[in-house]
C-alpha cells in the first residue's frame, strides 16, 4: 500500500524546509541522514569518554582514601592544598611525617587526627620577650656588623631572627645591641 501523504516538515541536519512522505522522516536528504547519524555518533563516543575520564579522575581520589601510607604528593591531591602548606604543617608538628630514603610519607591516620581535633585552635598566650633597653652607643648598625664580621645581610638578618636578638629602629638604620653580636660572632 502506498500512500499520498505530504507532510512539511524541518530537516533535523540542515534546517531547511523539507517536504516528507512519511511520519518518520527526519531529513531532506540521504546526505543529510547519513550526516546525522554521524553527527550522533560523534556525540556518543564524546560522551562516553567524558565518562571515562571522569571515572579516572575520581578513581585515585578513592584509592587514597583507601592507603595506609601517602606521599607528599598524594596528601596535596587527597586535600585540594598545595606543598607548601602540607611542608609548613609538617614543620609546625601539626602534621607528622616519616622520611624513607628521599620520599616523605605521611600517615593516614595522622591525616584524619588533624581534623578530629577541636574546631577552633587552642590559643596559648604567647610569653612577651623581656625588654631590655640599649643606648644606642652601645649597639652596632648593620652595615658596621656585616663591615666588622663580613657577614652578608641576607645571613646577619637570618642570625638576629634566629637567636631572636632585638632590634632598634631609628630613621633608616637598625642598631642591635654590641654584646650580644660580639658574644656570638666571637
Amino acid at each position: 500500500m502506498s500512500s499520498n501523504i505530504k507532510i512539511q516538515r524541518i530537516c533535523l541536519y540542515c534546517g531547511s524546509e523539507f517536504t516528507a512522505k512519511k511520519t518518520v522522516s527526519k531529513t531532506c536528504s540521504d546526505n543529510c541522514a547519513k550526516r546525522l547519524y554521524k553527527q550522533k555518533q560523534r556525540a556518543a563516543k564524546i560522551e562516553a569518554s567524558n565518562r571515562e575520564t571522569q571515572q579516572i579522575i575520581s578513581k585515585p581520589i578513592v584509592e587514597l582514601k583507601a592507603k595506609e601510607f601517602l606521599t607528599i604528593t598524594e596528601t596535596c591531591s587527597l586535600l585540594s592544598i598545595s606543598r607548601w602548606t602540607i611542608w609548613r604543617a609538617i614543620k609546625r608538628d601539626e602534621l607528622n611525617a616519616g622520611k624513607i630514603g628521599r620520599r616523605t610519607l605521611i600517615r593516614r591516620s595522622d591525616l584524619d587526627k588533624l581534623f578530629e581535633g577541636s574546631i577552633q585552635p587552642e590559643t596559648i598566650p604567647e610569653p612577651t620577650p623581656k625588654q631590655i633597653e640599649y643606648e644606642i652607643s652601645d649597639c652596632y648598625t648593620l652595615a658596621e656588623v656585616n663591615n666588622k664580621f663580613g657577614i652578608s645581610e641576607k645571613a646577619l638578618y637570618d642570625v638576629i631572627r634566629r637567636n631572636g636578638i632585638p632590634k632598634i629602629n631609628m630613621g633608616r638604620f637598625t642598631f642591635v645591641p654590641k654584646a650580644i653580636i660580639d658574644n656570638l660572632f666571637s
